[in-house]
């Protein structure tokens, strides 16, 4: 009752100190050309931030709407964890890494990147979602973001890992991180199917509209850190290759599947994005437009497959629990997105027809040096290792710190919902009809008599 209000409120006054001490804007340029320039940068980026936030807000939220009985729930803690964790990655990146003269000054772009961040616990969630309280996603959110940001340094600026589009960075870590919690903070053989579990038409079609927004504003996600020009207009059209091939093959599948050829509204909520998380690391890249619909329909294929056999297939043998599947939509298609990376860069290392290889080079070689030499082949050898050490710590470090994260949130001041409260709006949220029409089995009247215990 008190716990979560008492602890956004004094996060919220933290931050305010925080902001008023150390935090500013930059001075506006008396040059025209500096002006001009800023101007310029703030009208190309802004569109696709606004695209973005339409996807984690709304798309995201509808998405995880397919529980029919925590569809409030589902949105507002979206919503919620959101913008607490877009502030926490604010504050941590001001002091790592934009901590000059004992001022922070903010941009759209610190802003974006933040946001970034904050996908990855939104992400992370949906292996537990339903299934613990609003206190325990805060708690965490705050143990993620760092460890996310540490991971997402050593995998760019170390080990030089390109990943334009988040599919090693966000994706991979955020499903390893959120399997990792539900590994630790459910026991083995502790959680039989929830009768709230199952969804209903209703739910299911709420859901389905938030996968079509995601798949409409995803090429922005993936293509709003590229550079302008070549590399951003080549982002968005792989993109959009991957993801409607993801769709079709999404389809096809899942027809394929079922014994009177029916579709499966679970398949269609999450093979049909599973484009747009494999194209992430190759989107910028220099490869021809079969390798992105080659890619988007592999994704598919493997998402599909996963909730078949791989899903029911880990909950037996690890009892492991996955509310959403983010291994089939996030985990899956991340590993053959850093695989097809290192493939693409191997590729175009071979590629004597003018290939820009400097574009896939973090060291900015150029084309004629490396364009069919030996140094160019050791060089590309070089990257596609860094990409798969780059998957490796990602893998490693964010199923770590998940377990102990979920070893943590057991903690009985934490708030964990009792086990039939699960999947329920009425734990949270004031519900009209049944304030006005209690009846003897009402949710209302269990929450009370469960609370009490």
């Amino acid at each position: 009752r008190r716990l979560l209000p008492l602890f956004l409120g004094l996060f919220q006054g933290a931050l305010l100190l925080f902001f008023a001490l150390f935090v500013t804007y930059e001075k506006p340029s008396a040059q025209a050309e500096d002006a001009n320039l800023v101007a310029n940068k703030v009208y190309s980026t802004f569109p696709f931030f606004q695209d973005i936030q339409v996807m984690l807000v709304v798309g995201l939220g509808l998405l995880l709407t397919f529980l029919p009985r925590y569809g409030l729930s589902a949105l507002t803690h979206n919503f919620l964890l959101l913008n607490f964790s877009m502030q926490w990655a604010l504050v941590l990146q001001g002091l790592l890494h934009h901590f000059h003269h004992g001022q922070v000054q903010l941009d759209l772009h610190k802003v974006l990147i933040s946001e970034f961040a904050a996908v990855t616990v939104l992400i992370s969630v949906g292996a537990v979602l339903g299934r613990i309280s609003p206190c325990q996603l805060l708690i965490m959110a705050i143990c993620e973001i760092p460890v996310y940001l540490a991971s997402e340094w050593v995998i760019i600026n170390t080990l030089g890992v390109l990943d334009v589009g988040g599919t090693i960075t966000i994706h991979v870590f955020a499903c390893y991180f959120g399997l990792g919690v539900s590994k630790a903070l459910f026991r083995a053989g502790q959680q039989p199917l929830h009768p709230k579990e199952t969804p209903t038409p209703r739910s299911d079609v709420m859901s389905l509209v938030g996968m079509l927004i995601l798949w409409v504003f995803w090429p922005s996600f993936v293509a709003v850190l590229c550079q302008p020009g070549d590399a951003q207009h080549r982002a968005i059209l792989n993109t959009l290759l991957a993801m409607s091939a993801s769709a079709i093959t999404t389809m096809v599948a899942s027809s394929l599947l079922d014994r009177d050829g029916k579709l499966s509204p679970g398949h269609l909520q999450n093979g049909s994005l599973a484009g747009g998380v494999v194209i992430g690391a190759v989107a910028d890249m220099a490869m021809p437009p079969v390798a992105a619909l080659t890619l988007g329909s592999l994704s598919a294929l493997a998402c599909v497959l996963g909730f078949r056999f791989l899903t029911p297939l880990l909950g037996r043998k690890l009892s492991l629990l996955d509310q959403c599947g983010i291994h089939n939509l996030h985990g899956l298609p991340g590993i053959l997105g850093a695989a097809a990376s290192a493939v693409a860069i191997l590729a175009a290392s071979k590629d004597t027809s003018g290939s820009p290889f400097s574009q896939l080079s973090p060291t900015g070689g150029n084309a004629s040096e490396v364009e069919g030499g030996q140094w160019g082949d050791r060089m590309a050898s070089g990257q596609a290792l860094c990409q798969a050490a780059g998957l490796a710590v990602a893998i490693g470090t964010s199923l770590l710190a998940g377990l102990l994260t979920g070893a943590g949130l057991r903690l009985p001041c934490l708030a964990q919902p009792p086990e039939r409260l699960c999947f329920d709006d009425s734990l949270y949220f004031k519900i009209q009809d049944q304030a006005e029409n209690p009846g003897p089995d009402s949710t209302t009247e269990e929450g009370a008599l469960a609370l009490k215990e």
